[in-house]
């Protein structure tokens, strides 16, 4: 309280009209607060612009160079003045502040960053001569002719010159680096059919490409299948499920990870709103929903969505940043997202990560400590015959009784046409069990290793969690209710959930004021914490928008029910028995991964086997 008397004026407070550039700046600190927030406000110009190349130059991390160049409409002569004036755009009329159609609308980058830097535009419309325009620190220069064919040059030398403060908050040149090159690469997901490169010119000259994709071409699945391989990689395009699904004038399409090609974080996970990259919790919370029965609480799933819809059913002018957007109907964002994630992963069935089995060939392939001394040419069918002869051990008296091997097999009473119809089948035919846990199936083109036990654990669980939703969660009702204290927001957050809350065995009702009273619980927890539930449910519910509290904790119960009920390791399995487990598995929605999302299987091609022995 002293300190705010100390700084209280005696007279009275006079209200000033503040200047232009004292403006710009202030606005520069909401909408510029990086280098990589002007790349982003540059590049979404030259999009707005209908560039179909866009090229990213910089040094220093931004710090002393930006540099934008794209093939659009470009700007005529008289209208480059007006481009650095505020709230100028040529992107609405102001009569509909929802119907918006592009990235760009408040009018407010160019300014900003002329404000704050030494920035200069260069553009050339068709019909009209090119020219430029220069500012720095707020002052213009007048507009002069230039020399460019087409397109716009926009360049941006040392942000926050005017602003020297500003500067001693930003990081290192590589951090700042590595954070335009994520801006850069998110907005090439968003426009696969427009070519980016990325160059690093620090110490002049043409410096060095760290990120180039050409425009993709054919249908919006295929471009984007293309651009997300080329951002995000190979791995991730062999093993992501294409999404495509619509509800009440909302579409969600794009592509998610199967829940075995998992990240020990959310770097992974790419969001869009009408091809706008925001990070808003209520999509992340309802990414995370979809894939919280297949991940344990470390792992993160990798996606890349796009939600789009009538602009009037979105307001994306929630945040300086225009990072965040909120859905007029939030219910229903988030229930698309979840129902077509689960659809999606329901529909590919037993299917796991081509990476788990990069993963294992490379732990099976030996280090080389030298040069190879010599390579063996794959023989011949006839040679390989005679050299399988020849190296025949003679068969020793009592040799099959000298030890007990780990490996089981007893020969199952089925046709050469029964064992070849099962080798076409996706886990292929029994064939061994090794250390009395691992089952070994033969395939048309290879091998597949299923741990029986995390198999048997999944299919176990997905059948308690069928018979819970046909018959319901039971609940128990308490003798006593319980009576907890929430402030009055609160309870009505929770309350207007009483219904959910219902059908997974939790009874609420209110008790006046901001208390809550908790009458049933779910019956397969056993004695509950009602209280510590009931605000765990709300601090998710205050983080993600949504929570999966109480369903988590119902599913881990039946998650240690299915581990208790299933095959154990150490027992030994029949050939019938290694078969039935595996056509189960094939038939089994998501028996890929075991309940914490680690792989049940994993599968080798012959191709790769035989490479691993240098035979190819």
């Amino acid at each position: 309280m002293t300190d705010a008397i100390r700084n209280m004026s005696v007279s009275r407070p006079v209200i000033r009209q503040l200047e232009d550039a004292v403006i710009n700046r202030i606005a520069a600190g909401e909408v510029v607060e990086r280098p990589a927030a002007a790349v982003k406000e540059l590049v979404e110009n030259a999009i707005d612009a209908g560039a179909r190349r866009i090229e990213v130059a910089y040094a220093d991390g931004g710090k002393t160079l930006i540099r934008v160049t794209d093939d659009g409409t470009g700007m005529a002569p008289e209208d480059l003045a007006l481009a650095l004036a505020r709230h100028a755009t040529s992107k609405i009329d102001g009569s509909d502040l929802l119907d918006i159609h592009t990235f760009g609308f408040r009018g407010e980058a160019l300014p900003s960053l002329g404000a704050v830097g030494r920035l200069a535009i260069t553009s050339r419309a068709a019909g009209h001569e090119a020219a430029t325009i220069r500012v720095a620190g707020g002052e213009i220069a007048p507009v002069r002719p230039a020399a460019l064919s087409a397109g716009t040059v926009v360049e941006l030398r040392d942000l926050f010159y005017a602003t020297p403060a500003r500067l001693k908050f930003l990081r290192s040149d590589r951090a700042e680096a590595q954070a335009i090159g994520d801006v850069v690469k998110r907005l090439a997901m968003a426009e696969p059919q427009i070519g980016f490169a990325l160059r690093d010119v620090s110490g002049g000259g043409e410096g060095r490409i760290l990120f180039q994709a050409a425009a993709e071409t054919g249908d919006m699945f295929d471009a984007l299948a293309g651009r997300l391989a080329r951002v995000l990689g190979r791995d991730f395009a062999e093993n992501a499920l294409r999404i495509d699904a619509e509800r009440e004038g909302l579409r969600l399409t794009g592509y998610a990870a199967l829940p075995t090609y998992s990240r020990g974080a959310a770097v992974a996970q790419f969001l869009f709103v009408n091809g706008r990259p925001v990070r808003d919790k209520l999509l992340v919370g309802a990414l995370r929903a979809a894939y919280f029965d297949f991940l344990s609480r470390d792992r993160h799933p990798a996606a890349a969505l796009f939600l789009s819809c009538d602009p009037h059913l979105v307001d994306v002018n929630v945040h300086p940043a225009k990072s965040e957007v909120r859905f007029r109907e939030p219910g229903v964002a988030r229930g698309l997202i979840v129902s077509a994630l689960r659809h999606a992963l329901a529909e590919a069935g037993h299917r796991a990560s081509s990476t788990v089995a990069g993963a294992t060939l490379g732990a099976m392939r030996p280090e080389t400590t030298g040069p190879r001394l010599y390579q063996m040419d794959r023989p011949g069918p006839g040679l390989a015959r005679m050299a399988y002869e020849m190296q025949a051990p003679e068969v020793q008296p009592g040799f099959a009784e000298a030890a007990t091997p780990s490996a089981r097999w007893d020969a199952p009473e089925e046709s050469e046409v029964d064992r070849r119809a099962d080798e076409k089948r996706p886990l292929g035919a029994a064939r061994a069990q090794v250390h009395e846990n691992y089952i070994i199936a033969q395939t048309e083109d290879g091998v597949v290793i299923v741990d029986g036990h995390a198999a048997h654990e999944r299919l176990t669980y997905e059948k308690l969690k069928r018979q819970m939703e046909e018959t319901g969660v039971p609940s128990q009702a308490l003798l006593v209710p319980e009576i907890v204290e929430l402030s009055e927001s609160e309870a009505q957050t929770l309350l207007a959930m009483a219904e959910d809350l219902a059908r997974l065995g939790l009874g609420i009702e209110p008790f006046g004021g901001g208390a809550v009273a908790v009458r049933e619980t779910p019956a397969i927890l056993g004695t509950v914490d009602a209280g510590a539930l009931i605000r765990d449910i709300l601090d998710e519910l205050a983080d993600l928008g949504s929570t999966n509290t109480l369903q988590a904790r119902i599913e881990a119960i039946l998650s240690t029910t299915a581990c208790h009920g299933s095959v154990r390791s150490g027992r030994r399995m029949r050939p019938e028995e290694m078969n039935a487990l595996l056509r189960e598995m094939e038939a089994t929605p998501h028996s890929g991964q075991c309940n914490h999302g680690r792989p049940t299987y994993v599968e080798l091609k012959l191709a790769d086997i035989e490479r691993l022995f240098g035979r190819t």
